[in-house]
């Protein structure tokens, strides 16, 4: 008589481990499912310009409409014509992880969207960042001469001065057709003026 609690214990035990094996297999799926499954797929979606512009109407469907043009209009336009960068190539930061930050804004973009709680136009919410230029311009500043000089002092500008020294598209604008398509769509009074406040920064005058 005292072996049959001992078994029904067992047993029990036994119906206990199974269901937590049940359990952790339904996390590790949902873990797959969420983490690589969704994610991978939706970076093929994200790797066509006409998938970002699908839900980002304006600007960025203006923005899609010449990157299909024969001739650059813009910086951006001039790349994707080039073949040298797609939307999101230059809209992540660098490695996985700045692509995975891209994924989550996109996602919370995408429930704004179908929320009906979008701004229009699309608004750029943060500082657009360096690193992202650098991932295709890392050397940027490897050539030390005169004709360089602005690309290697303007990282020394932002280690004197973070507050108010430049960034990359303050001179290189992406998408203004104002630009001057002889000088790689550059803005030469936008440009000359922020020379002028880096080389007060240097007490080089003006």
């Amino acid at each position: 008589m005292p072996s049959k609690p001992r078994k029904s214990a067992r047993k029990k035990k036994t119906k206990l481990s199974s269901r937590a094996q049940i359990l952790l297999g339904a996390g590790v799926s949902l873990f797959v499912l969420f983490a690589l499954v969704i994610p991978v797929s939706a970076m093929q979606f994200e790797n066509h310009n006409n998938f970002c512009a699908s839900c980002h109407t304006e600007g960025e469907w203006t923005f899609y409409n010449r990157s299909t043009a024969s001739s650059a209009v813009d910086l951006a336009s001039l790349h994707d014509i080039k073949g040298q960068a797609r939307c999101i190539d230059c809209h992540t930061g660098p490695g996985i992880i700045g692509r995975y930050g891209g994924l989550m804004a996109g996602s919370t973009d995408l429930i704004s969207y179908f929320s009906g709680h979008y701004p229009q136009p699309a608004a750029l919410e943060e500082p657009y960042p360096d690193a992202n230029c650098l991932k295709c311009h890392q050397n940027i500043s490897a050539k030390q001469d005169m004709n360089n000089h602005f690309h290697v002092f303007m990282f020394q500008w932002q280690a004197k001065d973070p507050v108010n020294a430049a960034h990359c598209v303050d001179c290189h604008a992406s998408h203004d057709t104002t630009n001057d398509a002889g000088i790689m769509f550059i803005n030469q009074e936008k440009t000359v003026q922020v020379c002028q406040k880096c080389h007060s920064t240097f007490g080089q005058g003006e």
